[in-house]
């Protein structure tokens, strides 16, 4: 695994774009259910956290077990983009926009989960890190000084 923070994964950034995508969405006046527009939100939030959470807790299963609630959170945005097509909330290019961007997110990170499961990644938590010296330490985290 390349990746050394979560932003680094494809699949997080994807994932972004789908909550971004769904905040423009249910930010329009038509987008009248503030259950569901409150429902679609939180899950497709769900998603992007949920991969982040999985990334950062630092065991190769815990990544996995995460991005399979990722994956599901990511089925429920799928199944309320109808519920929104069906009720006139967006129009049908809205929906096939949406839809298609979350069939990749959950088909990229089910791709990713499988990659995962195969690969001799253990998680950050067994990574071993070259020890730092008290200055690299100090010049790295400390904010430098203007003169």
């Amino acid at each position: 695994m390349k990746a050394k923070k979560f932003e680094d994964l494809i699949i997080w950034q994807k994932s972004r774009e789908l909550v971004n995508l769904i905040y423009k969405f249910t930010n329009n006046y038509k987008f009248k259910d503030l259950s569901l527009k409150d429902q679609i939100r939180r899950a497709a939030v769900s998603v992007l956290s949920n991969i982040a959470e999985g990334f950062d807790r630092g065991t190769k299963e815990e990544l996995i077990h995460f991005l399979f609630i990722a994956r599901a959170s990511c089925g429920e945005v799928r199944a309320q983009l109808y519920v929104a097509l069906d009720q006139n909330f967006i129009n049908n290019q809205e929906f096939e926009q949406a839809k298609n961007l979350g069939e990749l997110v959950s088909a990229s990170t089910y791709k990713f989960i499988e990659s995962v499961k195969v690969s001799k990644y253990k998680g950050l938590k067994f990574k071993q890190k070259k020890q730092m010296t008290t200055d690299e330490f100090l010049e790295e985290y400390l904010p430098k000084k203007s003169h």
